[in-house]
């Protein structure tokens, strides 16, 4: 939920702060733990990314899966007030909270769409969808038929990714028929890049020759197609040639880089940090253990202490004894086994904590910051799935805005 913004407007009063039981009497947050958004952060970027992209070149912000975990709605209003002009979503409902929401900036729906209903609640929410194969435009020209309606939508080619798309060799045939259909009007043709954020440049290299081929055969059919893309974030900050007509960004548009010798083509900021509450500190001698399996057992006399986040919030339990947080601007340790809405410190060097006291998990604080690369890297894994683990039992805070 984003209904824990807090905001400084004349509207939102005590007692509707005291109602989602995140601030208290004070204006303070009194949460247990809650993912932070700083959207500041969030304009920072779209702008940054705007920068390296000509003035015919679009920007999609893609905003699938809660804007990665960052809340979909204030993301979604944020980009397009920062220059973003697109919005990508995977599913319908993805796409309908937005128009909920009053967005009405053009929302292209990126997943596989094909039944009659699917069709009817795409038309009557205004949504892209992406045609994946002939079969599937036949059957949105029938329903599309039926309502008296006719729908943009987005021709994919598969040019390597092997996920979505027609073979890119049949994209002519493929345009040919989605141009016949009358209920059908083509906005754009597109592809997605399998190794866009590799150091070795070769297979994106060959898909992008793929889609040129696809598309001079096209043009050679008669057929101009209105709009052309093909970048993703990696693609978008590794090479201008790839930016077409609009560039479709996700992870770089919440701070992260897709690879590190990325990083040095944008000044991006994450914008995501998860924060928790001290619940109890305690002492515990030599040879104690701490949590389920005594994964940790201590070899000095300890200050443990206790933190209202866990498993179920979205910390990776195979973090369990390898992480650190920052705990008034240092690292320390986490030791035993995250349980589901607990973790334990070693604050042993951190004298006189006391219940309350905010620990950045994700963040920065002071000099030092921890970012969902450093989990990522940890666990063998991806930022992406980092930052789309967090539930929603960890209200999204807005800051800076």
């Amino acid at each position: 939920m984003w209904s824990g913004e807090k905001t400084t407007a004349e509207s939102t009063t005590k007692e509707s702060r005291q109602k989602t039981l995140l601030w208290d009497d004070d204006g303070g947050l009194c949460q247990r733990a809650w993912v932070e958004i700083d959207l500041a952060a969030l304009t920072h970027n779209v702008k940054q990314l705007k920068k390296l992209l000509s003035s015919h070149t679009e920007l999609m912000a893609v905003v699938k899966a809660d804007a990665y975990g960052h809340g979909a709605v204030a993301v979604s209003q944020t980009a397009l007030q920062a220059g973003a002009s697109w919005l990508g979503v995977a599913t319908i409902p993805e796409g309908i909270e937005l128009r909920e929401a009053g967005i009405e900036a053009p929302i292209l729906l990126l997943g596989a769409t094909h039944t009659a209903q699917q069709v009817k609640a795409i038309a009557h929410w205004h949504l892209q969808p992406t045609i994946c194969t002939a079969k599937q435009a036949l059957i949105f020209s029938e329903v599309l038929a039926g309502l008296n309606q006719s729908l943009p939508v987005h021709a994919k080619l598969d040019t390597g990714m092997s996920r979505l798309g027609t073979p890119w060799q049949e994209a002519t045939e493929f345009v040919q028929l989605i141009k016949r259909l009358p209920n059908l009007r083509l906005a754009s043709i597109y592809s997605h890049l399998a190794t866009a954020d590799s150091p070795d440049p070769a297979v994106m290299i060959e898909q992008h020759q793929r889609f040129q081929q696809a598309i001079e055969q096209i043009k050679i059919a008669g057929i101009n197609p209105p709009r052309l893309h093909l970048a993703n974030s990696a693609a978008a900050l590794a090479d201008p040639d790839l930016h077409y007509d609009l560039v479709r960004v996700g992870l770089a548009t919440y701070g992260l880089y897709p690879a590190s010798h990325l990083q040095s083509r944008s000044n991006l900021k994450p914008a995501m940090q998860v924060k928790a509450r001290v619940t109890q500190v305690k002492t515990i001698e030599a040879g104690t253990g701490v949590s389920y399996g005594y994964q940790f057992i201590a070899q000095r006399q300890t200050q443990i202490a206790v933190i209202g986040i866990g498993y179920a919030d979205g910390i990776p339990r195979n973090l369990s004894n390898k992480m650190q947080v920052l705990v008034r601007g240092q690292f320390v340790r986490q030791v035993g086994a995250v349980t589901m809405d607990q973790l334990m410190l070693d604050v042993t060097d951190i004298p006189d904590l006391e219940v309350g006291e905010v620990v950045t998990l994700l963040g920065k604080d002071g000099e030092y910051q921890i970012t969902a690369d450093d989990w990522a890297a940890t666990l063998g894994t991806i930022s992406w799935e980092i930052l789309c683990a967090f539930k929603h039992r960890l209200p999204r805070v807005a800051v800076n805005y």
